[in-house]
């Protein structure tokens, strides 16, 4: 495996009392886009906010470029260069769609990603600029949300369950930006509950059962077979 970007080793994460990851370990290579799959309830939220920063961890049990990061806050997180898509998108409801853009830039942040930029990848939040973010279907939205993410030039974008209730025509939209997103040499993990989907947009695989990892390998040599066993645990 290439050189990773991102090193999880032996992780607990805890909501209170609850114990929601039992000691997960994965890599991700600098440059490759993972792809996390599991039932709900399986902990993939949970592993997307505690690499952002969202849940604090034991510091060396999250590694970003060889740097323990798992005890950082979320803006310490942020200017290291990783960046999330969160589940539900949560945009800014009184903010424009270009205003909920630009504070994904605060960061200041060094890279290829600006306004101009965004609105060439999705030229709808163009011609929508002024209107209120929460004001657009739910697609238009999803474009928002990872705009504002790559607003902050991440070398790490982590993408939460991107396609979550959208309609079949506007995930394929959406997952065609994709190839233009990361051909630069950005990595990404895509946490993604429609498995032929996350076979086909990722290098790599990690599935989740009950907080641990039950499968992780190429996504081209995964089968169906280890794919349910991991997946439901039979």
């Amino acid at each position: 495996m290439p050189e990773p970007i991102l090193s999880i080793e032996g992780l607990d994460a805890h909501y209170g009392d609850f114990q929601a990851l039992y000691g997960l370990s994965m890599q991700v290579a600098r440059g490759e886009v993972a792809a996390v799959i599991g039932a709900n309830g399986a902990g993939k939220t949970t592993l997307m906010r505690s690499v952002s920063g969202l849940i604090r961890n034991q510091p060396q049990a999250i590694r970003f470029r060889g740097q323990p990061i798992g005890g950082l806050r979320a803006d310490q997180v942020a200017a290291l260069g990783i960046a999330l898509v969160p589940e539900g998108r949560l945009l800014f409801p009184s903010l424009s769609v270009e205003e909920n853009l630009i504070i994904g830039g605060q960061m200041g942040r060094p890279g290829p990603w600006n306004l101009p930029r965004l609105y060439d990848l999705f030229p709808i939040l163009r011609e929508r600029r002024h209107v209120p973010a929460t004001a657009l279907s739910g697609g238009q939205q999803q474009m928002v949300a990872i705009g504002r993410a790559l607003m902050s030039n991440p070398d790490l974008l982590m993408m939460d369950e991107i396609s979550l209730g959208l309609a079949p025509v506007v995930i394929k939209s959406i997952y065609e930006a994709l190839p233009g997103i990361v051909g630069e040499g950005l990595t990404a993990i895509v946490v993604e509950q429609d498995i032929a989907k996350a076979l086909s947009v990722s290098s790599r695989v990690t599935c989740l059962q009950e907080g641990r990892v039950s499968l992780s390998g190429a996504s081209a040599q995964v089968t169906r077979d280890a794919i349910s066993r991991a997946y439901f645990g039979v």
